[in-house]
């Protein structure tokens, strides 16, 4: 008796350990296991967040969209969802261009089982069976891959329209996962198709008729991006990312841009229901625990109204370029302009031509993402940048005077500034920026490289120069990213240094090569006082609007970034920020003849780089071209808006100057102050809580499913 009560002692302790352990030890981890099987999140069609500009109008919105969806259950049957398919054929027409030959294959198999795996041998048969290698669904592949192979093209081609129609909405229903809706059709379902569904719901099991919701832009800026339409899905590069995150295979996501980098914020929340199951574990019922809720809205930085007006400027300046002679390799043209205070872009341009490969006529197409994504030599718009580095490594000082002469290195061609061939010049460094000297920016690279310049001497740098000088542009945003909070973004090339005077050109931005969006932040480090800010699009996080008439309360307001602060004095920062003024108002800047008389203080620098072609016209490769920029900011004494203008491989004549750079950056301010003044007279802010919803600026819309124009990078 005492071993028995002994032995009941033990295990009665070894129990209530047991519980123990399962309760308090594995109990959160099987309460979240029962939920993954009770609660399930369903593919619910909820509106993706709106895009907005700046000032409350709609850039993105959302269309409403009739949709029919089969919701598969864990007891359905392959049967059953084929008799359903096929009473669905009949009441809609389905699309079958998605249909592939292995979903004809399969279809075949199914519809003629007996004459299928009559094509198998009894002994291929035996053998796949005797393979202890193989699992039974293993085993049973490796039979339906010989049927496969054995299906001639005479037997698929006895599949009618019909059964093409009732595969192709069969294989719908079978790409979800049970218990999640997944949309059949909610691309051009008439209301007649739709009417037709809703009337013999009762004879559909897991069929229904609700709202799908269809994402329309109603701007051509093509950096806010796209979203997947339900028929392509998700990605295939990014199918196992997304599943993780519980999006079934068939959902919106954001494509590329704006809309994929804030994907997380735009896509809305699917609801929730639990699973009601009797003892034999089949679902008698489902129950909504979470209703599911919108995308939050995104208001971004962008003036939608100026972008419009740049786009034009920026479009009109590009097609009369090309209109001119030895012109043959220009196709593109950019403009950026940002708050160089916040890193707020309010305006992003990049037009392209491109040339109809049938009718060999010449469009327009957006090119806004290259702005970020290419890179090109950008001429003397960096010269403010390498008299601050100059100062920064203590080989010049504010007010340094030095002799602008030609260069000549032994061995070499004489390098000199345009406006002075062959004379002696004394400048400072203000009048150097004025006049654009190239002289005086060499002499500045040479003392880096730890030598003055003497006539024809041998040119020997330091290891560490070529690194020290492009840390030195780095801390401005040239040559590396800027942090733009869009995908993709291009550093650009760096040269070669085969030969050391290679550093000279530089100096002089033409050498290693640049993005525009890192040109306005360079200039924008100069204009705040030496802060590198990042660039972004996203203004604030908002949540949707509940009347469609006010924009919804903030959820986040993005707070300006700073990168990091340039190495200079703010005594530095201010000489050569008196030199860009002069560059627009000197009796020899290379802009007055464009900035002289504004309403408005500015300062900038222009750029003109001689470039060997490497673009997309691959038989001109080598072909020598001026590429013309310009940087700027204004106004001069507290500056609002900064920017950058890059017109790559304007021409092919380097006798000619062309002023197109100046030209943009001139009209593209024009309407940024006028546009100030206007929005000031009607009461439009972009800092209100309680935000007006404003419609867009053009009656332009662009589906979802509407096809990109193709552009030859």
């Amino acid at each position: 008796m005492n071993v028995l009560f002994f032995s009941i002692f033990i295990l009665f302790s070894t129990l209530i350990f047991r519980l123990g352990y399962l309760q308090i030890v594995k109990g959160e981890e099987y309460v979240t296991a029962l939920e993954r099987t009770e609660e399930v999140a369903v593919n619910t069609s909820v509106p993706r967040g709106r895009i907005y500009d700046r000032y409350g109008r709609v850039l993105v919105d959302n269309e409403p969209e009739n949709a029919i969806t089969y919701t598969k259950m864990q007891s359905t049957k392959t049967e059953e969802m084929l008799a359903i398919a096929e009473q669905l054929a009949m009441l809609i027409e389905q699309p079958t261009d998605r249909v592939t030959l292995r979903d004809k294959q399969d279809f075949w198999i199914m519809k003629n089982k007996d004459a299928a795996y009559a094509k198998v041998t009894k002994e291929e048969e035996d053998k796949i069976n005797a393979n202890e290698d193989l699992g039974k669904s293993e085993k049973q592949s490796e039979l339906d891959r010989l049927v496969r192979e054995r299906i001639t093209e005479e037997e698929l081609a006895q599949l009618t329209q019909f059964d093409l129609e009732v595969l192709a909405i069969y294989r719908e229903m079978a790409s979800g996962y049970n218990l999640s809706p997944q949309i059949i059709k909610s691309e051009n379902v008439t209301d007649e198709e739709f009417a037709r569904v809703s009337e013999r719901l009762s004879d559909l099991p897991g069929v229904n008729t609700t709202t799908d919701w269809k994402r329309v832009k109603l701007s051509s800026l093509a950096i806010l991006g796209r979203t997947t339409v339900p028929s392509k899905g998700i990605p295939k590069s990014k199918l196992d990312y997304y599943l993780a995150r519980d999006y079934s295979r068939n959902d919106r996501v954001g494509e590329s841009y704006f809309e994929a980098y804030y994907e997380e914020l735009l896509q809305g929340q699917k609801s929730v229901v639990k699973n009601i199951t009797n003892k034999q574990g089949e679902v008698v019922d489902t129950v909504t625990t979470y209703e599911g809720e919108p995308g939050n809205d995104l208001v971004t930085t962008i003036d939608i109204e100026l972008q419009a007006e740049a786009e034009r400027i920026v479009e009109e300046k590009l097609l009369e370029l090309k209109a001119k002679s030895h012109s043959e390799l220009l196709d593109r043209a950019f403009f950026v302009m940002m708050n160089p205070n916040t890193g707020e872009l309010l305006s992003v341009v990049g037009k392209k031509i491109e040339k109809d490969s049938k009718t060999g006529k010449e469009y327009i197409v957006d090119y806004s993402y290259g702005t970020f994504t290419t890179a090109y030599e950008v001429g003397s718009t960096v010269k403010a940048a390498t008299l601050l580095m100059g100062y920064s490594e203590g080989v010049i000082e504010p007010g340094t005077k030095l002799i602008d002469q030609p260069i000549k290195i032994a061995g070499t061609e004489p390098k000199s500034s345009i406006f002075n061939r062959h004379g002696k010049i004394p400048l400072d460094d203000i009048t150097a920026l004025e006049r654009s000297s190239n002289s005086y920016m060499f002499q500045v690279a040479m003392m880096i490289a730890g030598t003055r310049y003497r006539y024809n001497m041998g040119f020997r740098i330091q290891d560490d120069t070529l690194q020290t000088m492009r840390n030195g542009y780095a801390q401005f945003g040239l040559g590396v990213n800027t942090g733009i909070d869009l995908p993709n973004e291009f550093a650009g090339f760096q040269g070669e240094l085969d030969n050391t005077g290679k550093i000279l050109n530089l100096a002089i931005g033409q050498f290693d090569t640049y993005t525009p969006m890192q040109m306005v932040q360079y200039i924008s480090t100069v204009a705040n006082g030496g802060y590198r800010i990042q660039p972004r699009m996203l203004k604030e996080v908002r949540q949707p609007s509940e009347d469609g008439e006010v924009l919804g309360p903030v959820v986040e307001e993005v707070s300006p970034k700073i990168l990091n602060r340039i190495s200079n004095t703010p005594e530095e920062i201010n000489q050569v920020r008196k030199g860009l003024r002069q560059v627009y108002v000197g009796d020899q800047g290379s802009a007055r003849s464009y900035f002289s008389n504004t309403p408005y203080t500015a300062a900038g620098k222009t750029g003109t780089a001689e470039v060997v072609y490497y673009g997309p016209l691959r038989e001109k490769y080598g072909t020598d071209a001026i590429t013309l920029a310009h940087v700027g900011f204004a106004p001069y004494e507290n500056p609002e808006v900064a920017y950058a203008v890059l017109i790559p491989w304007a021409t092919t004549n380097y006798n000619i100057s062309l002023p197109t750079g100046n030209q943009i950056a001139r009209e593209v301010l024009d309407v940024y102050f006028e546009l100030k003044d206007k929005y000031a007279k009607e009461g439009l802010s972009s800092s209100s809580v309680k935000q007006q919803i404003l419609p867009p600026t053009t009656n332009e819309k662009i589906d979802e499913n509407t096809k990109e124009q193709t552009v030859n990078e």
